[in-house]
């Protein structure tokens, strides 16, 4: 094979037997130290194409344990981004380890509290004082990321509505409660992404998941982050319903109440569309994007017609700045729908 060429040409042979056989480049051969009677790897590496791997290669790929150690002045949200990125790339055993005799009762309780919080099918499987092994125990088949989607998706647009809700009533019980609902989306949010990768790296394991091809996965991984944005956002309506200590035109509260309404059904409608792979739906969902901005600009022009107490004002308008996020993170799923179906 050329140096700087891509791709090379060799013809298929057939022998007396009538199988078919194709020599491997001699380079290639050298590279991977391969030798006569070597035994490789045939997979189906997907739309078309073959994929060859040495078989020792073969068996190892794949990440499945690593071990690493937290100091004791180590920031205990520093061991977790560690760990959401073994957790991320597909780690099946994560061990963490001291050099002292025990850990930091902050630093254990920390890893703990955030394993049973965040990650899906995540348990602390051996404890001791120096030594915390975590292991995933859930397997591909027993949780879909079609599956997970939706659960995220349901849990995001009831923290939406509560949050409008919130709003209307005044209830800032309730604009709590959507606080605590943050914690499942970010469970399966991280549990797609880690199945994501993983199927990236391996054929077999994106056909276990239900995906079709690379877009899938693309394309999932896009709506897997609008998502989460959107719930961001039902979080800072909520905060921003709990900063609100006057009370405000109930006129004004019903008409940004409609626009978080129409907010909520422009990403939900966007999120049906994507579950029904229907190019049609989401075109539709993209043309009402004009009657929300009409709709949002006679909020704004409402909201400088009254006089509102400046930090009051400061909330409203953030809260209507969320709204609008929301709606963008929806034409966002709707234009990725569009992508994934545009060609049958």
């Amino acid at each position: 094979m050329e140096q700087g060429k891509k791709f090379e040409v060799r013809r298929i042979q057939v022998t007396g037997r009538g199988s078919f056989i194709v020599s491997l480049p001699k380079r290639w051969v050298i590279e991977r130290s391969l030798n006569r009677g070597d035994k490789v790897v045939f997979s189906d590496g997907g739309e078309g194409s073959l994929r060859i791997s040495p078989l020792e290669s073969a068996v190892k790929s794949g990440p499945s344990e690593t071990t690493f150690t937290i100091n004791p002045l180590t920031d205990p949200e520093s061991i977790i981004r560690r760990i959401v990125a073994l957790y991320l790339i597909g780690f099946t055993v994560i061990r963490m380890k001291t050099p002292q005799n025990r850990f930091e009762a902050v630093h254990s309780d920390y890893v703990k509290e955030f394993v049973r919080r965040k990650l899906v099918g995540t348990e602390v499987v051996f404890e001791s004082p120096n030594e915390i092994t975590l292991q995933v125990l859930i397997s591909y088949p027993e949780l879909s990321i079609d599956s997970a989607l939706r659960r995220m998706v349901t849990v995001t647009v009831a923290m939406l509505r509560d949050a409008v809700s919130a709003l209307a009533t005044g209830e800032t019980t309730l604009a709590g409660e959507v606080l605590k609902m943050e914690d499942e989306v970010d469970r399966f949010g991280f549990y797609i992404v880690r199945q994501l990768k993983m199927a990236s790296q391996d054929l077999s394991v994106m056909k276990q998941l239900g995906l079709n091809s690379g877009r899938d996965i693309i394309g999932y991984r896009l709506v897997t982050k609008s998502v989460e944005r959107a719930a961001d956002h039902a979080v800072k309506i909520a905060e921003n319903v709990q900063a609100m200590r006057v009370k405000t035109s109930s006129r004004l509260i019903q008409k940004i109440c409609e626009l978080g309404g129409e907010a909520t059904k422009f990403f939900e409608d966007s999120v049906k569309a994507l579950y029904r792979r229907n190019y049609e739906e989401a075109d539709n969902v993209l043309k009402r994007m004009g009657m929300f901005d009409s709709l949002e600009n006679r909020v704004l022009n409402d909201m400088n017609r009254y006089k509102i107490d400046p930090v009051q004002m400061s909330s409203l308008r953030l809260i209507v700045e969320s709204l609008r996020r929301v709606e963008e993170y929806g034409s966002d799923i709707a234009e990725v729908v569009l992508n994934l179906t545009a060609v049958g």
